[in-house]
């Protein structure tokens, strides 16, 4: 071996993954874990999926070649090599073609697809032209699951004129052209480019991907995790030219239909990722199983991909008001903190709402008279030392404001960038004494980030000692019964924000009284016709619930205000009615509603 090749070799080394992958047992499950030394110090880091793959071969080749020089720069032909994505000098990203798309893509063979796949499947047979596709969301949203589909249904044709590339920090631009003229020369025509935003002048120079290769018929695919990157691209280099798929939202629809999981109870407890799929797709472990993995979620998936996209975006030039928080390295810290926050002050708004009202929002003779386990717990408890307590510790917990770490403008453009993300969506509240101003409240498309939160912060509010009096067993009783009245909340905001985002044309909003409001009024300005809806967290019918949709006066303020009432309903978790007649208030099965919403 000559001091050329040796000097190849040697570098070949330096750019290859160091250490081992190793496999923990944790709960029964197992997981890869990443350990290699820096500095002296032992790193460790939980891998899975496509990084996974890339280390365990980067990691054999590294071995492989470290023992080719042991020999003194004889070939051992005993030693295989590893056919690896960066292995070729040809290309300077992971690149995959022909046969190794095969192994890449079997193990989805029989996942389920989204609703979106099909926009996916048309622009790459479709006649589109001079346009690039993004695929783009929050993490574990099955933006790789999609394209790994996509690849698994490929005729042999089809799949011999297709790579995939793996973006790995250190690309840029340049890296991607070298890459993609290569396979231009190989008459590549479907090409699929994974977490693209890791390319730092990705958004400053993205149209080179639709003017140079897409006009000259490659079909390229964008992914990536950092959606408010593709947003800038978008808005600015690949303005026209890009088609936009956001996997960030999962509907109720698909969490049944896709994931195999049911019931809107299981949905606000872990609604928002392609994870906890039982047969029907990927088995990993939901971010929202404990509040430490809902935070490290909300610090990897959104503070980090705020803050990379803004890093990137005209020469770091964008961050606006949070340059400081930047600087000072607390920007991460702050978007959690605003996160926590945001939820915290949903918690209080439910009980306040609830508990103050209803004397905790169940009353006395609810739990005098509950058929399984009939208490009379709350006969001994102050229920205003209890409910004040509650507000104060909750008040203690959104101390975060008083800290002036950040202000109003901070807030304001970072719930600007959780909208764009689709993390968050305002849902207009219309009061009958001023319909000209509307309030709103945030609902979160992710669901399970806002219950586990929540879950969290009930549990240890009830940990403290006003309550330590209460036997734990009427102490959990009553933890239940708090959670309670925030699912009944989060299902009237999952339907409100599912019917907006499924009708579009159509008027959204709570409507709310002096006393009593509709949880829910769907308003068609082309029909000038509305529907009314009472959403209820039961499986139990009772005559209370339609009270409001059959009181005269409310019925006759809003055929004023919205035209004729095309239909009153009450929907609930209990079965609902087959026909019914004209007129009459009707029960609507959650499940079902929701399912049937994109066939209205």
């Amino acid at each position: 071996m000559n001091k050329k090749e040796l000097s190849t070799i040697t570098r070949k080394i330096e750019s290859l993954p160091k250490g081992t992958i190793t496999t923990k047992r944790i709960n029964g499950r197992e997981y890869e874990y990443w350990q290699y030394r820096e500095d002296g110090k032992q790193i460790t880091k939980r891998v899975k999926g496509t990084e996974l793959e890339f280390l365990q071969q980067g990691i054999a080749e590294r071995k492989r070649l470290e023992q080719l020089l042991k020999t003194d720069g004889r070939v051992d032909h005993q030693i295989p090599a590893v056919i690896t994505p960066a292995q070729s000098e040809e290309y300077s990203s992971f690149v995959r073609i022909g046969e190794e798309l095969r192994a890449f893509s079997e193990p989805v063979r029989s996942f389920k697809m989204r609703g979106c796949f099909d926009i996916l499947e048309k622009y790459l047979y479709g006649p589109v032209i001079d346009k690039v596709l993004i695929l783009y969301g929050l993490r574990r949203t099955g933006k790789t699951t999609m394209i790994r589909q996509a690849i698994c249904r490929m005729d042999e044709t089809a799949l011999f004129r297709t790579a995939f590339i793996q973006v790995k920090a250190g690309d840029g631009i340049k890296d991607i052209n070298k890459d993609l003229r290569a396979l231009e020369k190989k008459h590549i025509k479907y090409v699929f480019i994974d977490e693209v935003t890791l390319l730092e002048d990705f958004i400053e120079n993205a149209a080179l991907l639709s003017d140079i290769f897409a006009a000259s018929g490659m079909k390229i695919v964008l992914s990536g995790t950092d959606s408010l990157g593709f947003v800038f691209s978008q808005d600015d280099q690949l303005y026209d030219r890009a088609i936009m798929i956001h996997t960030t939202f999962i509907p109720y629809r698909e969490f049944e239909g896709v994931l195999g999981e049911k019931g809107i109870d299981e949905y606000i407890r872990y609604g928002g990722t392609m994870c906890l799929g039982g047969n029907d797709y990927n088995q990993a472990i939901n971010p929202f199983e404990t509040v430490k993995s809902t935070n490290e979620y909300i610090d990897s998936a959104i503070a980090n991909n705020i803050q990379h996209s803004l890093k990137n975006y005209q020469y770091s030039g964008h961050f606006r008001n949070l340059q400081t928080l930047y600087e000072k390295g607390e920007l991460t810290n702050v978007i959690n903190r605003i996160v926590e926050d945001m939820n915290h002050r949903f918690v209080l708004e439910v009980i306040r709402n609830a508990f103050v009202s209803h004397d905790l929002g169940i009353s006395r003779n609810n739990l005098r008279s509950d058929k399984s386990a009939p208490t009379d717990i709350l006969d001994d408890v102050d229920t205003q030392t209890v409910t004040s307590r509650l507000m104060d510790l909750l008040e203690i917990r959104n101390a975060v404001y008083n800290e002036k770490e950040f202000n109003e403008v901070h807030l304001k453009e970072i719930k600007e960038y959780f909208t764009l993300l689709e993390l968050i969506e305002n849902i207009e509240v219309v009061s009958s004494s001023d319909a000209d101003t509307a309030n709103e409240r945030i609902a979160f498309t992710q669901a399970g980030l806002r219950f586990s939160q929540a879950e969290a912060l009930i549990v240890s509010l009830m940990q403290d000692s006003v309550f330590r009096d209460i036997h734990i067993r009427e102490r959990m009783r009553i933890t239940d019964r708090i959670l309670d009245e925030i699912r009944g909340r989060m299902m009237e905001d999952i339907i409100l924000l599912e019917t907006k985002k499924a009708l579009p044309d159509q008027k959204v909003f709570v409507l709310q009284f002096p006393v009593g409001e509709f949880d829910m009024v769907l308003f068609d300005p082309k029909s000038i016709t509305c529907r009314l809806y009472e959403i209820k967290h039961s499986s139990l019918r009772d005559p209370k619930q339609v009270r409001h949709l059959t009181d005269t006066q409310k019925l006759e303020y809003v055929s004023m205000q919205y035209g004729d009432i095309a239909g009153r309903y009450v929907i609930y978790s209990g079965e609902g009615d087959r026909g019914g007649n004209d007129g009459e208030v009707q029960y609507l099965n959650v499940e079902e509603y929701l399912k049937g919403l994109y066939n209205i």
